[in-house]
């Protein structure tokens, strides 16, 4: 059997890869103040259907629970976030800097760059209206695609406004029920050939595409780039009216990461979404708040397919021993003097492993090696004195058995 269409299994080697990717994303996280959280897999239904937008409700995997409730698997993190900070905002100190690990579900069509279900890293501020809060969260992202070796020459932040498209459809005298209708079309502008867009916006077509030929401007924008500009960021990022997100709940800055050469779809996106923990919560308390979500398989593809960023992973994979210390056991009568002494490496926090049945010593040692053990501690006639071999020298000494851990911890470290 296979896995689910748009599904993975994760073999020892994509596990490391995928842990590779979290760890980036956890340590970026940190140096810019974050701090971690989570929330369930599985949320009430109507949390999606009032909150995410038409797109992402048709994507969804619901059923009814034997609770006889209509629930969902999560599609995305925000709403689940939202409804967290309504109930529990009280106990912490604003602007909340959090940021998750979730796996997420869309039933959609599995394509390149795109499954069933995901990882992401969502990075959010709540309780911060100033537009430093987008200036330091658009550098985050910016950061965090850095932290895999990845370049301005590589990836470029496109920019945008809600507001600057609100006034527009203000201005043309579109009826407020249509606004999310003209949105989403042009968001997926790019995407769509001009004629199909130009037939969904109607009497609208015009005043847009001549914004995408001159371009759009804003006070906010400016001042975004500028900001990134005092960081040293500015060669990343750029002024791009194009993107709207297509998510119902954006309010104002957006913003989507592509890669320079177009190969795959966005790698990340976000913006911010003001009015979503006042529409959750029981009192409608007022939280500005914004946010980004950077996906593992674009990611994970870029990397692979980049050959800095692909040996930079394979070399922090490749330092990262399963095992330190291998214990094999030459002597059968010996095997519980050798267990005792295993337990006592892996108290002192040393990756032990062993052969569980009786082997060859040839055989044993070829699973040291082939486990990337540093040492191997043999268990044969010389008891009480015990061999311990640096695999990576080949030296071998003969140490007495309760002076192990001593000569271990003093071993020079190799790389």
């Amino acid at each position: 059997m296979q896995p689910l269409s748009g599904f993975r299994d994760f073999l020892p080697a994509s596990c490391a890869e995928r842990n590779y990717i979290f760890a980036k994303w956890r340590e970026v996280a940190g140096r810019y103040g974050f701090v971690e959280f989570d929330g369930p897999v599985l949320e009430e239904l109507d949390l999606y259907k009032k909150k995410s937008g038409d797109e992402i409700v048709r994507q969804l995997y619901e059923f009814v629970d034997k609770g006889e409730r209509a629930v969902a698997l999560r599609p995305e993190m925000t709403p689940t976030l939202a409804r967290i900070v309504a109930a529990e905002h009280r106990q912490f100190r604003k602007p909340l800097k959090w940021f998750a690990i979730p796996q997420v579900f869309r039933y959609e069509r599995p394509q390149r760059g795109r499954l069933r279900e995901h990882f992401q890293l969502n990075c959010d501020i709540i309780g911060e209206e100033s537009p430093e809060a987008d200036a330091e969260l658009i550098a985050l992202v910016i950061d965090v695609v850095r932290a895999f070796g990845f370049t301005s020459k590589d990836f470029v932040v496109r920019i945008s406004d809600r507001e600057f498209w609100m006034e527009l459809l203000k201005l043309e005298k579109v009826p407020s029920n249509r606004w999310e209708e003209m949105l989403q079309t042009i968001d997926k502008s790019e995407r769509e050939p001009r004629e199909k867009t130009q037939e969904r916006l109607g009497k609208l077509a015009k005043p847009v595409f001549e914004i995408f030929e001159k371009g759009g401007e804003s006070a906010k924008l400016t001042n975004i780039i500028e900001n990134l500009r005092l960081r040293g960021l500015a060669d990343f990022a750029k002024v791009d009216v194009r993107i709207v997100r297509g998510l119902a709940y954006y309010t104002g800055i957006v913003f989507e990461v592509f890669d320079r050469a177009g190969k795959f779809r966005a790698i990340a996106g976000g913006g911010r979404y003001d009015q979503l923990v006042a529409q959750l919560s029981d009192n409608a308390v007022s939280m500005p708040a914004l946010g980004f979500a950077i996906g593992d398989v674009v990611l994970g593809e870029m990397i692979r397919g980049h050959a800095a960023a692909r040996a930079q992973m394979e070399k922090t994979i490749g330092a990262e021993r399963a095992v330190e210390i291998y214990v094999v056991i030459a002597k059968e009568e010996q095997r519980g003097n050798a267990v005792a002494m295993m337990q006592q490496l892996r108290d002192c926090g040393y990756r032990v492993d062993y052969s569980l049945a009786a082997a060859k010593v040839a055989r044993q040692f070829r699973l040291a090696e082939q486990s990337r053990a540093r040492f191997a501690v043999v268990f044969g006639d010389e008891w009480p004195q015990v061999g311990v071999k640096d695999l990576e020298t080949g030296q071998q000494v003969l140490v007495a058995h309760d002076d192990v851990l001593r000569h271990v911890a003093e071993a020079p470290s190799r790389a």
